[in-house]
């Protein structure tokens, strides 16, 4: 079986106001003890859904997964500097990106859509884009080897305690 081309992923990994923001929340998380929103945990979440997708058997394709992982957490630099909840900043910042890199409509609705609801708890179990990005986002913590787990805001029970995919 051929695997699908990540065309649309990749345009977003070459656009210049997605490195520029990547590297700017790096740069304010330089010091953060806690959970990093980068490259590693964009690719994180991605591979999980893609697995997550042939284990619930959704019609969802890997490129507009990829491209909705690279872009769920591209609101944090806002979030830090201004205070706005990281969800919601990002979405217009999304779709600013997509738009530069030629995505379809629909395309930007839905990605657009999982990047403002993939905090929204409400949306879990959705067997669609937005549910299946705000499990891949949880179930991509390791907080299982995270060393500053005592100081963690995240309550014990909602903390990944152990390897899921």
């Amino acid at each position: 079986m051929k695997m699908e081309e990540l065309i649309y992923s990749n345009k977003i990994l070459q656009n210049e106001r997605y490195k520029q923001i990547v590297e700017h929340i790096e740069e304010l998380e330089s010091d953060r003890i806690f959970c990093h929103h980068d490259m590693s945990h964009f690719l994180d979440v991605a591979r999980i859904a893609v697995l997550m997708v042939a284990e619930e058997d959704l019609p969802i394709k890997r490129d507009i997964i990829y491209s909705a992982a690279l872009l769920h957490d591209i609101g944090r630099a806002e979030q830090y500097i201004n205070g706005k909840a990281h969800e919601a900043a990002g979405a217009p910042i999304a779709e600013k990106i997509l738009n530069e890199c030629g995505f379809c409509p629909g395309d930007i609705t839905q990605i657009i859509e999982a990047v403002r609801q993939h905090g929204n708890a409400d949306i879990r179990d959705k067997a669609d884009l937005t549910g299946l990005i705000y499990r891949a986002d949880k179930a991509s913590r390791r907080c299982y080897m995270c060393k500053a787990a005592d100081r963690c805001h995240k309550a014990p029970e909602k903390r990944v305690q152990e390897i899921r995919y």
